[in-house]
C-alpha cells in the first residue's frame, strides 16, 4: 500500500481510435483501472489518472480512405465516441486526452533525440514491399502473396495459415496488396531503428525487482532474451514527423509514440492546472507509484519497450511500478467481433440497463489470471439474485423498517450483544480483506466480499426477528438495536461498493443520510449518530425482465444486417441468358457532382467496355482499381447513369460497410463463368 505522502501515477492502456470500444476492453484494463484509482483517492492518497486515445497508424489511415474521412476526421469520429462511453460508465480519469494533442509531437520527438545522442538509434536502408498502384508501402498484414514453404496462394504477409509456417514478408512469391490486389514490388528505403538490445541486461535487472503476476513475468523473460533491433519509423504522412533533415514523408510507429502520450498528456493535465511544470512530481519523482493497467496484449510495450526507451532518456522518467495485466473477456464462449456481429450494441445496452449493473457484472467475472466469460445468463443472475436480492433488499428492508418503527431516525444502538458483537467484528474484517483485494487488483474477490457483507446483513437482520421485537414494549430496545447495526452494515457495503458501484455507494450512503457520498474509506464503521433523520426509502436496483434477457441473446443469434430473403425460383435457360465475364479495370475515375459512382472502362478480352458503377466509397482513390479482375455480366442492356452510357454491370458483394469486390487471379479478361 503506498504510503500516505506517496504519489500513485495510474494509466489505462490507450484505446485505438479506429472502431468503438467493446465490455471485453472495458473488464480487462478500464474498470479495473478505475475501482483502484477510486480506491487510493478514498484511502487518501495523491492519486492522479491519466489515458486517452492512440490516434497515428496505417491502420487508421485505410479505413479513413474507405469512409471518405480524413485521419484525423477518422480519429476525431471514435475519440468521441469511446469518450463518451467511459463517461457513461463512469471511469473517472482525472485527464482523457488524445495523442493529436498539442505537445506530444514535442514530447515523443525529445524521447527520440536523446536515444540518438545516447547511441541507441540507428538509421539504415532496407527492401520494403511497396505498392505502385496505391502508391505506400504496406505492413505485413496488408500483404498477401504464394507461401514460399507450401505454395498456397492466400498465404498472409508473415504466417501461411494452410501450412502455419512463419517468414518474412519480403519471402512470399508473388506478393500483391490485400487491400486492392494489386502488385508489390521491393523498394529502398530508409528508416530509423532502436538498438533493444543495449537494454537487455537493464531489463533483466529491472524484471527482477518486480513481483509481477506469473504470466506477465515469464512471458517478459522470454522477450528479454530474444530482443533485438526493431524500426521505430515508417513511410507515412499521419504520425510524428521525425525531427531530422531528410525525412518528410517518414513518421515514428504508432507503438513507439503511443505509450509517450502517458507522458504528454499529463503535461496537459499540468497545463489545465494552472502549473506547467506539475506533470514532474509525478513523472520525475523516484517515490511515485506508476501503475500501468492493460490487457496482456500489451505486455512488451509496457513492460519492455516502454522502460527501455525511458532507460535511454536523459529526463529521469519514472519506469512502471506494477502491471496488472489482464486476461481477455469473451462474450458466451467466443471473443468479441463486431465483423461476425459478436457484439453488443452499447447505445441499446444503457437504454435496457444501468451503468452499476453493467460495472458489477464485469468487475464480478474479471479476467484477472485466465480469460472469463460475459453471458446474458449470468449478467440477469449478477442483477437479480445479488444487486436485487441481497444488496437491494438489505437496504430496503433497513430502512423501511427504520421509517414504520423507529419514526424514519436513526434509533439507539445501546449495549451490544454477543450477536452484535460478533456481527461488528466480522464487519471489521472484511473490510480490511476489501482494502486488500483493491490494493492487489483483486476485483472478483472485492465483488464477493461485497456480497458476503450483503449475506451478513440479511442473515443479521432474519436472525434478530426485528419484526417481533417491535411489538413487545418489553423487547422494543432489541428492534432498536438491530435497525442501528443494520445501519453501520449499510455503511459497509457502501465503503466497499463505492470503488465499483460508485452510483450506488452514493445513494446509500445519502439514504442513511451523509451528507456527501463516500468519500473516504473506513477501515470500521462508527455507529450512525442516534436520531439523525433519514430519507425516504428508494429502491437501488429493479429486476431484470427474463424476456429482455431472451431478447438480446437472440441478437447475438440474429445478423443486425438480416438477409435478404432469396428471390424465385428460376430455371436453368433463364440463368443462362446471362453472360458472365472475366474483365480487367484499365481506367477508373470519379464520376463529378456523385459521391458513389465511378466510371470505369473494362478491357473484357474481345473489346473494351466503360460501366459505371457505384462503389466509390470504398474505393476513394480510384486508381487502385486499375489492374483488379472483376466478375462482369456482359450482355446487360445499356444505360445512362449520370450522362455516362454504362455497358454492363461489375458483380459485388454488398457488406454493411461497404462492397466487396471477388478476387481473380489466374482467369483472364473475356473468360466465360459459367
Amino acid at each position: 500500500m503506498p504510503s500516505d505522502n506517496q504519489k500513485v501515477l495510474i494509466t489505462a492502456a490507450l484505446p485505438y481510435a479506429n472502431g468503438p470500444l467493446h465490455f471485453g476492453h472495458i473488464a480487462g484494463c478500464y474498470l479495473p483501472a478505475d475501482c483502484y484509482a477510486r480506491f487510493m483517492r478514498l484511502k487518501g492518497i495523491d492519486t492522479l489518472f491519466i489515458s486517452g486515445s492512440d490516434e497515428y497508424g496505417l491502420p487508421i489511415t485505410l479505413n479513413a480512405e474507405k469512409e471518405g474521412r480524413t485521419p484525423k476526421e477518422h480519429a476525431d469520429h471514435f475519440h468521441t465516441i469511446n469518450r463518451n462511453l467511459f463517461e457513461t460508465l463512469a471511469i473517472s480519469f482525472d485527464h482523457f486526452s488524445r495523442t493529436t494533442c498539442e505537445g506530444h509531437a514535442e514530447t515523443t520527438q525529445e524521447f527520440f533525440l536523446d536515444l540518438l545522442k545516447n547511441g541507441h538509434i540507428e538509421d539504415k536502408e532496407t527492401e520494403q514491399l511497396f505498392s505502385e498502384q496505391e502508391g505506400r508501402f504496406l505492413a505485413d498484414r496488408y500483404v498477401v502473396g504464394v507461401c514460399p514453404k507450401c505454395g498456397y496462394d492466400q498465404a498472409r504477409g508473415d504466417e501461411c495459415p494452410k501450412c502455419g509456417a512463419s517468414y518474412e514478408s519480403l519471402d512470399l512469391k508473388n506478393p500483391r496488396s490485400k487491400l486492392t490486389n494489386s502488385p508489390l514490388t521491393l523498394k529502398r528505403t530508409k528508416h530509423w531503428f532502436l538498438r533493444f538490445d543495449h537494454f537487455k541486461e537493464p531489463l533483466r535487472q529491472f524484471l527482477k525487482s518486480k513481483s509481477w503476476k506469473n504470466n506477465v513475468t515469464h512471458f517478459v523473460a522470454h522477450y528479454i532474451d530474444n530482443l533485438r533491433e526493431r524500426s521505430i519509423t515508417r513511410d507515412s504522412r499521419w504520425g510524428v514527423n521525425i525531427p531530422l533533415d531528410g525525412t518528410d514523408g517518414k513518421v515514428f510507429y504508432v507503438w513507439f509514440d503511443a505509450p509517450i502520450g502517458y507522458i504528454s498528456m499529463t503535461k496537459e493535465w499540468a497545463k489545465l492546472k494552472g502549473d506547467k511544470d506539475l506533470w514532474k512530481s509525478y513523472w520525475c519523482d523516484e517515490s511515485t507509484r506508476l501503475v500501468h493497467f492493460i490487457g496482456k496484449d500489451n505486455i512488451p510495450f509496457h513492460a519492455i519497450f516502454f522502460p527501455a526507451m525511458i532507460m535511454g532518456q536523459n529526463t529521469p522518467y519514472k519506469k512502471v511500478d506494477d502491471l496488472p495485466a489482464n486476461e481477455f473477456l469473451n462474450l458466451e464462449g467466443k471473443a468479441f467481433s463486431k465483423s461476425d456481429n459478436w457484439a453488443i450494441d452499447l447505445e441499446s445496452f444503457f437504454k435496457d440497463f444501468t451503468t452499476d449493473q453493467i460495472r458489477y457484472t464485469l468487475a464480478a467475472n474479471s479476467p484477472e489470471s485466465q480469460d472469463s466469460d460475459f453471458t446474458w445468463k449470468d449478467f440477469a443472475m449478477r442483477c437479480n439474485s445479488e444487486l436485487v436480492g441481497k444488496l437491494g433488499n438489505l437496504v430496503n428492508r433497513t430502512l423501511t423498517f427504520a421509517h414504520s418503527k423507529c419514526e424514519g431516525k436513526v434509533p439507539s444502538m445501546g449495549t451490544l450483544g454477543a450477536d452484535e458483537e460478533a456481527l461488528m467484528q466480522k464487519i471489521k474484517e472484511r473490510l480490511s480483506e476489501a482494502a486488500l483485494a483493491f490494493e492487489g487488483y483483486h476485483l472478483r474477490k472485492a465483488s464477493q466480499l461485497l456480497m458476503e457483507l450483503c449475506g451478513l446483513g440479511n442473515s443479521f437482520f432474519d436472525s434478530q426477528k426485528p419484526w417481533a421485537t417491535a411489538k413487545d414494549p418489553a423487547t422494543r430496545k432489541e428492534m432498536e438495536r438491530t435497525i442501528a447495526c443494520s445501519l453501520v452494515v449499510l455503511k459497509a457495503i457502501a465503503t466497499v461498493a463505492a470503488p465499483i458501484i460508485p452510483k450506488a455507494a452514493d445513494t446509500i450512503f445519502a439514504l442513511i443520510g451523509e451528507e456527501s457520498g463516500v468519500t473516504a474509506w473506513c477501515d470500521q464503521i462508527e455507529p450512525l449518530p442516534e436520531g439523525r433523520l433519514l430519507p425516504k426509502p428508494e429502491i437501488l436496483f429493479s429486476q431484470v425482465d427474463d424476456e429482455l434477457i431472451a431478447t438480446w441473446e437472440a441478437k447475438l443469434l440474429t445478423k443486425d444486417e438480416s438477409y435478404e430473403p432469396l428471390k424465385d425460383l428460376i430455371k436453368f435457360d433463364e440463368f443462362g441468358k446471362l453472360d458472365l465475364r472475366v474483365a480487367k479495370v484499365v481506367e477508373a475515375e470519379k464520376v463529378a457532382k456523385s459521391q458513389k459512382l465511378l466510371k470505369i472502362v473494362l478491357d473484357v478480352g474481345f473489346e473494351t467496355r466503360t460501366v459505371v458503377s457505384g462503389i466509390a466509397k470504398t474505393y476513394p482513390d480510384p486508381k487502385a482499381l486499375i489492374g483488379k479482375k472483376v466478375l462482369f455480366v456482359a450482355n446487360l442492356k445499356p444505360a445512362k447513369l449520370m450522362g455516362i452510357k454504362s455497358e454492363g454491370m461489375i458483380l459485388a458483394a454488398s457488406l454493411q460497410e461497404g462492397v466487396e469486390l471477388p478476387n481473380l487471379t489466374n482467369a483472364e479478361p473475356g473468360q466465360v463463368i459459367s
